[in-house]
């Protein structure tokens, strides 16, 4: 049976930094071409088969430095949650698997050469295309998440839209409504530079909301508004919705932020939720269970799209060729917001 003594004789080193690289003590000061070496004779010699693959693939890991490049700013991060935690979330799975993060860089005026020394890049947020490929022109090693436009000759991963506005709307068919409006926010591919929002796309919620509802024959274009994402514009766009002698009996809001920017109107507007005005919000964050009524709202899943994100990044590392597109289910929270029991 193959010994570590036996890998120290034949990599000619001790065999206390065999110990040490076969228990991949990231301390230790020794070369690469050392650490190839050792696991390369372990490997010949057939010690533990199993463990020496699993630490050499830990031991590629550990030299491997992505970038993490992303649109929002810090305090758009504060305004909604959701893009913090896909941040931290990237962050973490990296920390577990011995990667390091080499750059994080928000989209005003990056420096071309920021990530030329990254062995690969997760760009979270619609980034205009061509000036990713300026950053960083290795396809393979990009990974996009909740980019708007589809894009096959990236890896990437997004939320199930669809499924979550059909969820949406069948609840609140099932509650008797068809007079549904819906808030939602501008979308942007993004430029990195000073002129930093670039051409205006359609969220992809309101396509699906507009589909479904075309296809009841229900849809009012009268019952929709778009903003900004945050809760001013929510309570400022359901303030105007509410100015109208028509209005919808629900609401179907892109983000929770909007959401309750929208439930401060309507209370102080003495519109009665749900009975008068039912509400659905999108991304169930944490305080939205604490408002007053809690809102129901699509439950996303942020932890799981920042590690498919690097788990897609790992598999690139590790050799797959195919372009992967990863889509994430949601749930729909049902709370006093829109009445009613799912």
């Amino acid at each position: 049976m193959a010994t570590i003594k036996d890998i120290a004789e034949q990599a000619n080193v001790s065999s206390a930094t065999v110990s040490r690289v076969l228990n991949n003590d990231l301390s230790l000061s020794v070369s690469d071409e050392t650490r190839d070496r050792i696991f390369l004779v372990a490997e010949e010699i057939g010690y533990k088969p199993s463990r020496v693959k699993r630490l050499k693939k830990e031991n590629e890991l550990s030299n491997k430095q992505i970038g993490l490049l992303l649109w929002i700013s810090s305090d758009d991060e504060k305004e909604d949650p959701y893009f913090s935690s896909v941040r931290l979330s990237v962050e973490k799975r990296c920390e577990e698997l011995g990667i390091a993060i080499g750059k994080v860089v928000r989209g005003n005026n990056v420096d071309p050469s920021a990530f030329h020394q990254m062995d690969g890049l997760i760009v979270v947020g619609s980034v205009d295309m061509e000036d990713i490929e300026k950053i960083y022109p290795n396809r393979a090693a990009v990974v996009l998440v909740n980019h708007l436009l589809n894009n096959s000759n990236y890896d990437s991963v997004k939320l199930d839209f669809q499924q979550a506005v059909e969820d949406v709307l069948g609840h609140l068919f099932h509650l008797g409504h068809q007079k549904i409006g819906m808030i939602g926010g501008f979308e942007y591919v993004y430029k990195l530079g000073p002129n930093k929002k670039g051409p205006t796309a359609v969220d992809i919620r309101q396509l699906h909301f507009e589909r479904v509802m075309k296809d009841k024959g229900w849809y009012n274009p009268e019952y929709m508004y778009t903003g900004e994402w945050n809760t001013a514009s929510g309570y400022e766009l359901m303030k105007e919705m509410l100015g109208k002698s028509d209005r919808p009996t629900a609401c179907f809001i892109s983000n929770d932020p909007m959401a309750i920017g929208a439930l401060r109107a309507l209370h102080e507007n003495g519109v009665d939720v749900p009975s008068e005005m039912a509400i659905i919000g999108f991304d169930d964050i944490d305080v939205s269970a604490y408002v007053n009524p809690p809102l129901t709202s699509v439950k996303v899943f942020p932890e799981q799209i920042g590690r498919s994100a690097v788990q897609l990044l790992v598999e690139r590392f590790e050799g797959r060729e195919p372009v992967l597109h990863v889509t994430i289910g949601t749930s729909l929270v049902v709370r006093e917001s829109c009445g009613g029991k799912k």
